[in-house]
């Protein structure tokens, strides 16, 4: 991927007045494409910013078409900002005593220990109270065949650009731009929500979550506070690197509490995969089982998403060793009734930068929408 992010847009109203600052950092490449002139490229942008899915008919944006966008955009909410079921704890790290525990819990504890070793320890970890990161994606999506052979792309392979805002504990903003496309999540601490370009807001039923995002190498302390009550389930190896398997199976009266009365979550479970030579998270993984029932007369109808990230690329960030690479490949099938699908999602991502303890980080930069609605 290009390595150079546009921050800045030239003032195409003004000659003499000041560039326009991007609410998002979108790489060169995809300014490039979005228009054949600067200030056709500016009036595209602009119009995505505003949320407007139309653009200007004489540009050149690769953009996915619009009998495509519906479906592109659902792949995008699925890689870009699907959240994780658990609370988890973001203020502080977490610490568990080994006795008392099955040999599983212990071996899991004491993994996740030296996991935090080689992040950088309890004290660097818990030092931070806010962060900042901007990056940049490749996208590629396509519909599938039972048995996994591609028959459809969808949009073909997109690049854009993220913006990620957190505070601690349970305060966070994510806003996410694919050629032409825009979705965007958050939390307020009380309620997590998201929305694209084309769909109004919706709020998640249940606690607020955190972003899966965070666990991509971003947030360390939240991915130990997560894995502090694993199991050790084995060993496996991920890229010739020998890893200890932890598994975390999301409780029932958990997955009760973000039920809705169309849809209900059979099971979420978390995997991580903890290198034995460095102690660093190295891949990420995560299933979803949702059962829906349009009405009673009609049969139910099951979406389950299989979602692994290999995580890549440790590099120190104010003593914190931060995950700046990796690929996502997230896969749903939607099967029930007489219709089956199966998806695939391929994400490609890059950190271009990342700052911790962001001065000015106020409640307004989290704020909800005032159109959600309870999904």
């Amino acid at each position: 991927m290009n390595g150079l992010m546009r921050k800045l847009c030239p003032n195409f109203e003004n000659v003499d007045g000041l560039e326009t600052v991007l609410d998002v950092p979108i790489p060169e490449v995809m300014w490039t494409n979005i228009g054949n002139s600067g200030s056709n490229r500016w009036q595209n942008l602009r119009s995505l910013m505003r949320a407007q899915t139309t653009a200007d008919t004489s540009s050149s944006s690769p953009s996915p078409s619009p009998s495509s966008n519906n479906q592109f955009i659902a792949l995008l909410k699925l890689v870009g900002c699907p959240l994780i079921p658990l609370q988890v704890q973001s203020d502080h790290t977490l610490t568990r005593p080994l006795k008392d525990s099955s040999i599983k819990a212990s071996t899991a504890k004491y993994i996740v220990q030296q996991y935090i070793a080689s992040i950088g320890g309890v004290g660097a970890m818990d030092s931070l109270k806010s962060m900042c990161a901007v990056g940049q994606v490749r996208i590629l999506g396509s519909e599938m065949r039972q048995g996994g052979e591609s028959i459809n792309p969808v949009g073909g392979t997109e690049v854009g650009g993220f913006l990620l805002w957190q505070k601690n504990p349970d305060l966070w903003h994510f806003e996410l731009v694919v050629s032409g496309l825009k979705v965007s999540s958050g939390s307020d601490g009380k309620v997590a929500w998201n929305q694209s370009s084309s769909q109004p807001s919706h709020a998640h039923k249940g606690p607020p979550r955190p972003l899966r995002r965070f666990f991509q190498g971003l947030d360390p302390r939240c991915t130990a506070n997560l894995f502090i009550d694993a199991v050790c389930v084995g060993e496996e190896t991920v890229n010739k690197e020998d890893c200890f398997l932890l598994k975390v199976e999301t409780a029932h009266y958990i997955l009760q509490a973000q039920n809705t009365s169309h849809s209900e979550i059979v099971r979420h479970t978390i995997w991580g995969y903890f290198s034995q030579r460095t102690g660093l998270l190295v891949k990420f993984e995560d299933t979803k089982l949702v059962r829906l029932q349009p009405s009673k007369e009609k049969d139910s109808i099951f979406w389950e998403t299989s979602m692994e990230s290999v995580i890549e690329d440790y590099r120190n960030v104010d003593g914190i060793n931060i995950a700046h690479c990796g690929k996502t490949v997230a896969i749903l099938y939607r099967y029930g009734m007489a219709h089956n699908h199966h998806w695939k999602t391929e994400e490609t991502w890059r950190i271009e930068e990342v700052d911790f303890n962001i001065c000015g980080l106020s409640m307004d930069c989290f704020l909800p929408p005032s159109d959600q609605v309870v999904q």
